[in-house]
């Protein structure tokens, strides 16, 4: 009996680990015949777990959807995982859900086992979040754009651009990415032909176009993290300077979150960053550490000759 629970509990974290699995591929991952596998199977099924299977060569098996959520098996790294996620979720990133993430948070660390708890603890205290501004959005929202991005299904919505402008795209989702405490969608747009950048915010009436599907183009980059930072959309003035530093030692100075540093030679190297402002902008790249040169554009030099008089003025 003992044998069978473990068996059983094995096999509910293989479907709660992925979504399909045929009946050969599952039989050999337990080391177990067609028919004890069909009777676990079964079992799952009496406790409520909404298992549906396919018969014939391809056949196999699939956990789905029930009418209750069932219990979920984690194993430490989840845990973890979720225990930040749900506190950060908490602090009010995402409209809607941070009364229910606490809830789900203060069920989990009742049942974390003293060592998951100390690792949750540890996390915290060392973790830094910024305080800068943030842009919540609707849980609701979120959730259609992961769903359409897991299932390859065409997305439809309204988006106004940073200016206000709307339009209607329809796009076919590839990531969900959250930088500089926003939430942006990384979609190649049907209407352009293209890679765009949306910000979750911006995004109204968002919904599944019929249950289209479509086969993934190449992503745009590897990291899209970084795509989406170096892509323009955090900053409404960016600029290119030529710095007469190493990009090296650039690098263990400016957060890639910052820019993009781009190697000249030995001793140079262009870098393209951006800001809300051109004085802002003018402010940040008077902390670069090392002589430069404005590339473009032309609005960044008259704002660093401001500064470098206002600057001039306090130093008597």
């Amino acid at each position: 009996m003992l044998e069978t629970s473990a068996r059983l509990l094995r096999l509910l974290s293989l479907f709660q680990g992925r979504r399909y699995w045929s009946g050969p591929d599952l039989a050999a991952r337990l080391e177990v015949t067609s028919r004890t596998l069909r009777r676990d199977v079964d079992k799952l099924r009496t406790l409520g777990y909404p298992i549906h299977s396919t018969s014939g060569a391809e056949g196999g098996y699939q956990l789905g959807a029930g009418a209750e959520m069932p219990p979920l098996l984690l194993d430490d790294e989840e845990a973890v995982a979720v225990a930040m996620g749900l506190r950060w979720a908490a602090t009010g990133s995402i409209e809607g859900v941070e009364e229910a993430s606490m809830r789900a948070l203060l069920k989990i660390e009742q049942i974390l086992p003293p060592r998951l708890g100390r690792r949750v603890a540890a996390l915290q205290s060392v973790v830094l979040t910024s305080s800068g501004p943030t842009a919540a959005v609707d849980a609701r929202t979120l959730s259609t754009i992961a769903g359409a991005c897991r299932e390859h299904e065409t997305l439809r919505f309204r988006y106004r651009d940073k200016i206000g402008v709307a339009s209607t795209r329809s796009v076919e989702p590839h990531r969900l990415v959250n930088t500089w405490r926003r939430w942006y969608l990384v979609a190649w747009d049907v209407g352009r032909k293209d890679w765009r950048t949306f910000r979750v915010d911006r995004m109204e009436r968002c919904a599944g176009a019929g249950g289209a599907r479509f086969t993934p183009h190449q992503p745009p980059a590897r990291d899209l993290t970084a795509y989406v930072t170096q892509s323009g959309v955090n900053a409404r003035c960016r600029a290119r300077l030529k710095v007469f530093a190493p990009a090296a030692v650039l690098a263990e100075r400016l957060p890639p979150s910052m820019g993009l540093l781009e190697p000249i030679d030995e001793r140079s190297c262009f870098y393209e960053t951006g800001a809300s402002s051109y004085e802002s902008l003018a402010m940040h790249v008077a902390l670069v550490g090392a002589d430069f040169g404005v590339v473009e554009p032309t609005e960044l030099v008259e704002e660093i000759r401001r500064l470098a008089e206002r600057y001039r003025r306090a130093a008597g």
